[in-house]
Order: structure tokens, then C-alpha cells, then sequence
């Protein structure tokens, strides 16, 4: 028999986390979340991901707006031996790590201590890494510096996206934790203090970020458009007779040091060839602010 867990988790990362745990019989005794948030051009309350998949499965749901001494004391009386967190979404005060015995088990998607932060993922692809990987940590109060007990190399392949490599990292993530359950749960995994003067960071990212100017580094952009393809999406500005638009890169290809766009999006307008764009006569352009306010950026 399992020790008795809780699981915490928000998007698609977790749920596809915990389906796995639950198809190797790692069961959680409830699910923390976080609540319907307004979604979509109607802006209405939807649950996330994860908490969509707990309730088809019928689990016992918790999804506060805060981590509080009611809700504290609430997941106390569960009595979990400890927790599972991933991408959450919410910092988990001490008095939630003191609450189970065992602690509380992160799975954070770089080799740490490299990459702590937000957007570990994006963080190795701008940097233009050829392999990262998954730790699992014990969490502690402060940010993903808690000690290893288990972790994986991943290589990168030379034109893999957000897209393919996250959800690489989680089922490889899901994997390894499986596997390292077991020890940590009778006791014999021996934790890895992490170096902190090693430790990299990365940031919440904003839409802004994703702003591609093609006269400026092509590394750098193909870096940018790797490590945002998922989310927010990379975008350059195009002008024609005095006109400026957004155009949203849907593919891009990196040959023999040029960048280059291959499927764009014109703002309002249909999915098209961006050589095709340019034959038309739209030139790209680095906006001033002036566009981007315009264009609601």
C-alpha cells in the first residue's frame, strides 16, 4: 500500500501528471487547485485543467483563491503523509510544508539549481541550450531551492519548440517520479543539497516578450520563437503604405544563420505564406510604442 498523498496542480502539465500517477496506482487522497478563472472572448468561469480532470474522475476537490489557516488546517485533517506539487500556480507558506510529515515533492522542469523560476522550459530554449531536464525536489520556503532526490538529462533537439519539448519533460517527469516514490516513501533516498551560487532564474513571461524584430539577432530569434511558440505566441510588426500590422509567427525555420518566418497570421486575417506577405508589399518594421498601443500591445 501507498502512503496516503495529496496532489497540487493547475494546467495541462499537472493533469497529464497526475493521470499518469493514477494509471501506476499512485492515487491522491484530494486534489488542490485553483478556481474557475474567465476564459476565452466571453470571459467565462472555467475550470483549469487539472480540476476538470478531477472531477470526470471523481476526486475530492479543494480549489481556494488562498492558502489560509482554514484551508491549512483543512488539508491537515486529511492526514497526507506529504504532497505532490505541479505548477500550482500559488507560493505554499511554511505552515503548508510543515502540514505533512513527509513534506512536499516538486517536479520543476530543468536540471536544477539552473533555471528556477516561472518558465524553466522557455529559459534553456532563449538560452539556447542543447539539453536540459527534470529534478524533483523537496520544496522548501523558497523558490525551487529545495534539495534534489531525483533528476533526468533531456537532450534538445536543434529545432524542437515549446511545444514538443514540455510535454516531453512531463511525461519524463511523470516517469521519474514513479520510480523515485517508492525510496522516498520507505525513507532511503539520499537528497542532493543544491549549489545556490550555481542558481539561474527566469520570469513570469508576458505577451510582450514574444516581439520578434527581424533586422536584429537571428539567433536570438530563433531562440525566442523556440522557447515562445506554446505561449505567448512571437510576432513581428509589418508596414504598407503607411499601415501597421501585427503578424503572428505560426512557423519559423533557423538555415545557415537566417531566421526566417514561414507561416504567418496578419492581424484579422487568414493563416498565409510570409514570402507571400512580403510579395505583396508589407515590409517588416520595428514598431515605435505608438503602434504597439495602438494595437492594444
Amino acid at each position: 500500500m501507498h502512503k496516503p498523498f495529496a496532489f497540487f496542480g493547475t494546467p495541462y502539465v499537472a493533469r497529464d501528471t497526475l493521470a499518469y500517477l493514477v494509471e501506476h496506482d499512485y492515487v491522491p487522497s484530494f486534489v488542490v487547485t485553483s478556481p474557475d478563472a474567465p476564459r476565452g472572448r466571453g470571459q467565462v468561469l472555467t475550470p483549469c485543467e487539472t480540476k476538470e480532470w478531477a472531477e470526470e474522475h471523481d476526486f475530492n476537490i479543494l480549489a481556494p483563491e488562498r492558502i489560509d489557516e482554514d484551508i491549512i488546517a483543512t488539508i491537515k485533517e486529511q492526514g497526507c503523509e506529504y504532497a505532490i506539487v505541479v505548477a500550482y500556480g500559488k507560493i505554499l507558506p511554511q505552515a503548508l510544508i510543515d502540514a505533512f510529515p513527509l513534506g512536499i515533492l516538486n517536479i520543476h522542469y530543468s536540471l536544477l539549481p539552473k533555471y528556477r523560476g516561472a518558465s524553466p522550459v522557455e529559459g534553456a530554449l532563449l538560452a539556447g541550450e542543447t539539453e536540459t531536464g527534470v529534478a524533483i525536489q523537496q520544496m522548501v520556503f523558497e523558490l525551487d531551492a529545495g534539495d534534489v532526490i531525483a533528476s533526468e538529462t533531456v537532450a534538445i533537439e536543434p529545432a524542437e519548440t515549446t511545444r514538443e519539448l514540455r510535454p516531453r519533460l512531463v511525461q519524463i517527469g511523470a516517469e521519474l517520479l514513479t520510480k523515485t516514490l517508492p525510496a522516498f516513501e520507505a525513507g532511503t533516498v539520499t537528497p542532493v543539497p543544491q549549489n545556490a551560487s550555481d542558481a539561474t532564474f527566469t520570469k513570469k513571461i508576458k505577451k510582450e516578450m514574444g516581439e520578434l524584430v527581424l533586422t536584429q539577432n537571428a539567433q536570438e530569434n530563433w531562440n525566442r520563437y523556440r522557447a515562445y511558440a506554446e505561449s505567448p505566441g512571437t510576432y513581428l510588426f509589418m508596414e504598407k503604405e503607411g499601415k501597421t500590422i501585427r503578424v503572428k509567427i505560426v512557423s519559423a525555420r533557423f538555415e545557415e544563420g537566417v531566421f526566417a518566418p514561414v507561416r504567418v497570421i496578419p492581424e484579422g486575417k487568414n493563416e498565409t505564406d510570409f514570402t507571400g506577405l512580403v510579395s505583396s508589399g508589407w515590409t517588416p518594421v520595428s514598431a515605435t510604442q505608438k503602434d504597439r498601443d495602438a494595437l492594444s500591445l
